[in-house]
């Protein structure tokens, strides 16, 4: 199969792309997922089928490998919030949502680790959950793992986007779905975009409330970790004793 044109520096004659709908029907990207499964395909091909169309100026397939360079891979892509990257040229909102179900989807299938869901006992296993996902992310995020009397992860919804410091009022929100899903403990996470994990006032202040809220729902917190740049860079706040006592 041809691949995708570069694009070229204004002023140079840009090659020739070759389109999807001008290649044989069987290494169209759709018709080889359904031949050779998902595991043949390049990332590009994948995230084309998602996309569906390209542009005028663009084939589809050269509108998904420059989405992928511009993001810095399939890492960088998951973790671009979805405003941005519905303003991504050929992308558009409907896209970036399709976009963003998927990687999600993905995450939520590997939190299952193919049916047996992992268990929380310590900051390490959370890090191990969570960090190499987190850390890329562009704006802060607070996460919540939601844990069985086994300590077995229910569900890891993400809580909020913004500035965890600014949610001191949505400290109930932690353990909507913690009572909902009948939860023994629930585990806390949010990134520093800065990249320095070391937590903030406002954070222990947070984690100090809602440590505090879990013990009168009898929904005890774990721990909360806060997430920097690269590897091993986190803090458990439980270790540190920061809002706990």
């Amino acid at each position: 199969m041809p691949d995708a044109a570069v694009p070229t520096p204004a002023g140079d004659e840009a090659p020739y792309q070759y389109r999807v709908g001008e290649m044989p029907e069987d290494d169209r990207p759709r018709e080889r997922l359904k031949r050779l499964g998902g595991s043949a395909l390049k990332s590009e091909e994948l995230l084309a089928i998602l996309l569906r169309t390209g542009t005028a100026q663009e084939d589809v397939l050269h509108v998904a490998a420059r989405l992928l360079h511009e993001r810095g891979g399939l890492r960088g892509l998951a973790s671009t919030d979805l405003a941005t990257l519905g303003n991504a040229h050929g992308v558009g909102p409907a896209k970036a949502s399709t976009i963003a179900a998927a990687f999600e989807l993905g995450r939520r299938a590997a939190i299952e680790e193919g049916g047996a869901r992992p268990t929380v006992t310590s900051p390490q296993d959370i890090a191990r959950l969570l960090h190499a996902e987190m850390e890329l992310l562009q704006q802060e995020e607070l996460r919540l793992l939601i844990l069985d009397t086994k300590h077995h992860v229910l569900a890891a919804p993400v809580l909020y986007r913004g500035t965890v410091s600014a949610a001191g009022a949505r400290v109930a929100e932690l353990f909507r779905e913690a009572v909902r899903l009948n939860a023994s403990k629930i585990a806390l996470a949010h990134n520093h975009p800065s990249g320095d994990p070391a937590p903030s006032p406002d954070d222990i202040t947070f984690t100090r409330e809602a440590v505090e809220a879990g013990a009168l729902l009898e929904v005890p917190v774990l721990d909360h970790l806060v997430f920097g740049h690269g590897p091993g860079r986190w803090v458990s706040m439980r270790e540190q004793r920061l809002g706990f006592t």
